[in-house]
């Protein structure tokens, strides 16, 4: 079998509903790596929020803050900053509008308001986080690879005009991810597969969210999660059981990749 290219988003994806893999992923990931194919985490996380997953399910490589880091054998080799001019002047406008900005770090992430605490709480709380400490001067002292802006959907699109060179993607009913234009999980993995000599054909991405749409779509195969929306599914291949479900197990083996294995009971 040609060596492939697995791309795995990590909340509602291989991640159940209590925040935990199921057994049945743990054992599809070591069948996937034992089968010499390339194997990594693709997330809107920053390392900060994924280094226990990371380490718990063995991943040597990983695409972070929706693609603008990427880590090979847990070395960088791919950096995507937020453009700083831009951020500030989206930064004024949020604070102007009463709107909680983030700044992430690769290893940390701060907040820089406090209009609405409960608001983030809410939202971070999803990804099995709590609001960020405040420290508005986080930009000064660390490089800033994404930001965090809590607006509800009756912002939806109110800033894309605005700030060509920022985009906004939703990944909670109150939370957008502000990345740098043209950046994302699809564009990242992209390059990592050109480097490692695997066509595009040959990737195969998971994804539940908003910002997996573009990794589905340019996948040779997207597998949308029986937990993912409408929107999302539509961008997929295939769609598979939910993340309570064995959701990467039954894809995997339905696409041939676990040699019809039959799957031991935890």
């Amino acid at each position: 079998m040609r060596r492939k290219l697995f791309a795995f988003d990590i909340d509602g994806t291989l991640l159940n509903s209590d925040k935990l893999p199921l057994a049945s992923t743990i054992e599809a990931l070591q069948k996937l790596r034992k089968a010499g194919h390339f194997v990594t985490l693709a997330t809107g996380r920053t390392r900060f929020l994924a280094q226990e997953l990371i380490y718990q399910l063995e991943f040597d490589n990983y695409i972070l803050c929706n693609g603008s880091a990427a880590f090979l054998k847990h070395h960088q080799i791919y950096k995507r900053l937020l453009p700083k001019m831009e951020m500030q002047r989206f930064v004024k406008e949020a604070n102007d509008l009463g709107i909680d900005t983030v700044f992430v770090g690769i290893d940390a992430y701060k907040r820089n308001t406090t209009f609405n605490l409960a608001n983030i709480e809410d939202a971070m709380h999803s990804v099995g986080s709590s609001a960020p400490d405040l420290d508005p001067n986080f930009p000064q002292k660390e490089d800033i690879y994404q930001g965090l802006a809590f607006y509800d959907t009756s912002l939806e699109n109110y800033f894309d005009e605005k700030y060509p060179n920022l985009s906004f993607v939703r990944w909670h009913e109150n939370g957008v991810d502000v990345i740098p234009k043209g950046g994302s999980k699809a564009a990242t993995i992209l390059e990592i597969a050109q480097r490692l000599g695997i066509e595009q054909k040959d990737i195969v991405s998971f994804g539940d969210g908003m910002n997996d749409r573009e990794m589905l779509q340019a996948s040779g195969c997207g597998v949308a999660m029986g937990n993912a929306s409408d929107e999302v599914a539509l961008c997929a291949d295939r769609i598979t059981d939910d993340n309570d479900h064995d959701g990467i197990w039954q894809a995997l083996d339905k696409l041939g990749f676990l040699n019809n294995t039959v799957r031991k009971r935890a």
